[in-house]
């Protein structure tokens, strides 16, 4: 429950940037580090923050966030992903595309490719392709998802077997420090999986908040990725683990 105007910004901030500080706070308003805490405090017991060393984080665990506030969230970053990916994607290739915000947004930046096979499980790529009258789109049986118009389960899996992708375009949850992809529901992770398998190049796109993040379920390990489409410099000893692997790490 949100008891004050300040807690409400607060949540907005920390939805915004992914993360908040207690004295970026304190500056910001004016007001004491207690004070700050004690909201902080006020907005973990609720379930809208999760404390972390000397600040708090939008919560991720167990639960997703909700779809329209991970569209929000960090969107000047998604929308450079979304560009540098695009560019590099040709034109004339097929293309599979998972459920996520950030594929929504390469979505976007490819209206103006011609003569592209796009294959998607997410409702909301298909109808922004559609004003791209040269990309023909096919839209995946299964079970309809509504939170996020995402199609998935076995009969998703089974139709995306049936393709060989020249890329595959893949969002998730989150990225452990360890290099697996992680993500919430079994039944789109097997989706993806499928994809991966079904692809002569794997594309990811994560945007720095991934990296902050946790969820229970492996899609994969960033090995089995040709290709990383990020917002920040990543740190040393994982670029070195990437290069080892033989994933590109492109920022944007």
């Amino acid at each position: 429950m949100v008891t004050n105007f300040r807690q409400r910004e607060i949540l907005d901030l920390a939805r915004k940037d992914g993360k908040v500080t207690v004295v970026g706070l304190a500056e910001h308003y004016d007001v004491t580090v207690q004070t700050i805490r004690r909201d902080l405090a006020e907005l973990t017991d609720s379930g809208q923050l999760e404390r972390v060393h000397g600040g708090a984080v939008v919560p991720s665990g167990v639960v997703n966030i909700v779809y329209e506030e991970r569209r929000r969230l960090n969107a000047s970053g998604k929308h450079a992903i979304a560009e540098a990916c695009a560019q590099a994607i040709p034109n004339g290739v097929s293309v599979f595309m998972n459920i996520g915000t950030s594929t929504e947004a390469v979505a976007r930046r490819l209206l103006n490719h011609e003569n592209l096979l796009i294959v998607t499980n997410n409702l909301n790529i298909a109808n922004i392709l559609m004003a791209n009258t040269g990309c023909e789109i096919i839209l995946t049986a299964g079970i309809l998802r509504r939170i996020d118009g995402g199609l998935v389960g076995g009969l998703t899996a089974e139709l995306v077997k049936q393709f060989k992708f020249d890329f595959s375009i893949l969002g998730c949850s989150a990225i452990d420090s360890d290099g697996d992809l992680l993500d919430f529901d079994s039944q789109e992770i097997v989706v993806s999986q499928t994809a991966l398998k079904q692809s002569r190049s794997v594309i990811v796109i994560a945007d720095h908040l991934k990296f902050k993040r946790t969820a229970p379920l492996k899609i994969c390990s960033l090995s089995a990725v040709d290709k990383l489409f990020t917002d920040v410099a990543l740190p040393t000893n994982f670029l070195n683990e990437c290069k080892q692997w033989g994933t590109d790490v492109v920022v944007a």
